[in-house]
């Protein structure tokens, strides 16, 4: 199984509960069972500045990944970290579920483009 852990720093209500099913049922499907995950939620002024400092892009967003491991093979008995997600309530407001889906198929190394869109309604519907 996925352990997850879930930061929240935003200051809004999350049902971190329902963050981790997710984000557990979609790692399941595309064929990660088991690793380490991070999910922070933070204010607008948090994810402003890992924006500029890993992007150079001075701005607030909805999400961002910070992938780690992702799906490569690694030596047996080495747990698979497979890195972070940071969402920003402040920007997407209270639902959360997109974007969640969004960054954790960026941390398994999905780009942008109609494959990744398939994918993310498939796991919201």
């Amino acid at each position: 199984m996925v352990e997850v852990e879930v930061s929240n720093r935003s200051g809004a209500a999350v049902d971190e509960a329902a963050v981790v099913l997710l984000a557990r049922e979609v790692l399941a499907a595309e064929g990660v069972p088991d690793g380490e995950l991070g999910i922070a939620f933070v204010a607008a002024d948090e994810i402003r500045l890992l924006k500029r400092e890993h992007l150079g892009v001075d701005e607030a967003t909805d999400v961002l990944s910070f992938p780690l491991d992702g799906t490569d093979a690694l030596p047996d008995g080495v747990p698979r970290a497979l890195g972070d997600v940071v969402l920003c309530p402040d920007v997407i407001g209270d639902d959360w579920r997109w974007p969640l889906v969004h960054g954790l198929l960026h941390l398994l190394g999905h780009d942008h483009g109609a494959t990744m869109e398939e994918r993310e309604r498939a796991y919201l519907t």
